[in-house]
């Protein structure tokens, strides 16, 4: 009789790696899929605004102020076509959105991660210390969350003064609480696992609990709140330019750019304001919706 023929083993799949899995979840949200394409398609204009952009709307030699406030469509006298209409300083429209939306993104993306930075060290800080340390630190955490945020900013602002970096400045203060808070949350949470106790008991550095094992562990809650806060940042300074307390009239963001067509809203030059806004629009809702299904795929009680 013959042997009978072994029969081969097959190799199970391999398993994906978690960057494989957080991707293909995330993938899985049309939303989301759509809300980050929109937000690249805005990130990449603003980028190539200088190349892409009709005019440079803030260089006085190309503007004409007797092509101001003219409709969308408009041909000017050079032949250029103005698709979205000039303002009352015959800037193109299109081109100072475009050159608008790099200082509100330089903005909300700058602010959000300078007082990521600030507001996770002194949470991981507050939780590894603990005692006075900490509720000193979560009192004043607790003290400026109480006040609205918008009235903190224009605080700041009114004694600092109009300028970028004065603006970014404020959204810090104004923000850095909310990582802080987050931060100090789940350190408590991380650092009454095994591993934290396995590193103390190996005369680990306090610098390197904090960043090499508590700092990765915490990291999801806050690459959610990072990313909304982009959204609110974006928001807030807009806000704080249409009030007049935001970026100089020379740097003008979207916030600025709808406050100077508020006042012909009116009189049917609707242009100046509506494009503007509706850039601003596209850009906090695409953020928004990105943010809102990371927290999803982040869940730690998500079911795989």
């Amino acid at each position: 009789m013959t042997a009978p023929a072994s029969i081969p083993e097959i190799a199970p799949p391999p398993r994906a790696t978690p960057a494989r899995r957080f991707m293909r979840a995330f993938a899985s949200s049309k939303l989301a899929m759509g809300g980050l394409v929109v937000f690249a398609a805005i990130a990449l204009a603003a980028l190539l605004a200088p190349w892409i952009s009709p005019q440079n709307p803030y260089d006085l030699m190309q503007l004409d102020i007797l092509e101001g406030r003219l409709p969308p469509g408009s041909v000017s006298g050079t032949g250029m076509t103005y698709w979205l209409g000039t303002d009352d300083q015959g800037r193109d429209m299109l081109s100072a959105i475009l050159y608008g939306l790099r200082i509100s993104l330089a903005v909300g993306i700058c602010s959000a991660l300078l007082a990521a930075a600030v507001g996770t060290t002194l949470g991981l800080f507050a939780a590894y210390a603990g005692g006075r340390i900490e509720t000193a630190l979560m009192r004043l955490v607790d003290l400026q969350l109480s006040f609205p945020t918008i009235l903190i900013a224009l605080m700041i602002l009114a004694f600092l003064g109009k300028g970028i970096a004065n603006v970014v400045l404020a959204l810090v203060i104004v923000e850095w609480a909310t990582y802080a808070r987050t931060a100090r949350a789940s350190a408590l949470i991380e650092s009454r696992k095994e591993y934290i106790e396995a590193a103390l008991a190996m005369g680990a550095r306090p610098m390197r609990i904090l960043f090499r094992h508590l700092l990765p562990n915490c990291l999801p809650p806050l690459m959610v709140i990072a990313t909304v806060q982009i959204a609110r940042a974006i928001a807030l300074e807009a806000t704080l330019s249409f009030l007049g307390l935001g970026v100089p009239v020379t740097e003008p963001s979207l916030g600025m750019l709808i406050a100077n067509g508020y006042q012909y809203m009116l009189s049917g030059k609707f242009w100046i304001s509506f494009y503007p806004g509706l850039a601003l629009l596209a850009t906090v809702v695409a953020i928004n919706m990105v943010g809102d299904h990371l927290r999803d795929v982040l869940n730690p009680r998500r079911v795989a």
